[in-house]
């Protein structure tokens, strides 16, 4: 084990690019901590702060989940969405921190009548990356579908016959609207949630607990 892991003391937050490191910002500077470095310029994957015990490591976001539950990672933030395929398991999740706000939606091509072939009973081909999501949504329409896992450019399965329907998450629609796609139903909406090492949380209370609280009250302002 490093010395980075083993000091007791140093605190890992796990974080992904993109809009939850930018959401999650402010929520640290509630803590009175800053990042120092800039994910988007630098080449580190694991970036100091102001605090010299805690650390950011930059992580994909599906893989947040891992590193917070094995460890290496004390705590970090992870979209609902990211959670359910994970299924939380050695995760404490203490907040809705109600950041990166968003939805998890159907969506299918122009012209293909989605609310026919359900009524119909057809079989429906659905392209994504949330398959635990899906599978579950669609059992309890008794939809029969056969899911397609993808991992990227899920608005291109319907346009080229790969499938009748995609599950993604959905912000402002306009990747839809600029792929010929529309949204036909909305499975359930998205925040970001803080999620804490059980081990860590006992071991590392009195340094974690303060900011847990900090992130609680910066998320209800």
């Amino acid at each position: 084990m490093s010395a980075f892991q083993a000091d007791s003391q140093q605190l890992i937050l796990a974080l992904s690019k993109g809009r939850i490191f930018e959401d999650t910002l402010p929520l640290l500077e509630e803590a009175g901590i800053t990042v120092t470095e800039n994910p988007d310029t630098s080449r580190k994957l694991i970036l100091p702060t102001n605090d010299p015990n805690v650390r950011v490591l930059i992580v994909r976001a599906t893989d947040v989940p891992t590193y917070v539950q094995h460890g290496a990672a004390d705590f970090g933030v992870a979209g609902k969405d990211v959670l359910l395929e994970h299924g939380g398991e050695g995760l404490y999740q203490p907040i809705d921190l109600n950041i990166a706000a968003c939805r998890m939606s159907v969506a299918v091509r122009n012209g293909f009548d989605y609310e026919t072939a359900v009524r119909q009973g057809a079989r429906l081909r659905v392209a994504t990356k949330f398959v635990e999501t899906a599978r579950t949504h669609f059992a309890k329409k008794g939809v029969h579908v056969d899911l397609i896992k993808l991992y990227g450019s899920m608005e291109l399965a319907p346009l080229v016959g790969l499938s009748d329907a995609i599950v993604d998450v959905v912000s402002t629609g306009n990747t839809l609207r600029a792929n010929d796609l529309k949204e036909v139903e909305a499975i359930m909406d998205i925040s970001s949630r803080l999620i804490v090492n059980q081990a860590a949380l006992k071991l590392k209370r009195e340094r974690l607990q303060p900011i847990i609280e900090a992130f609680e009250r910066a998320s209800k302002k």
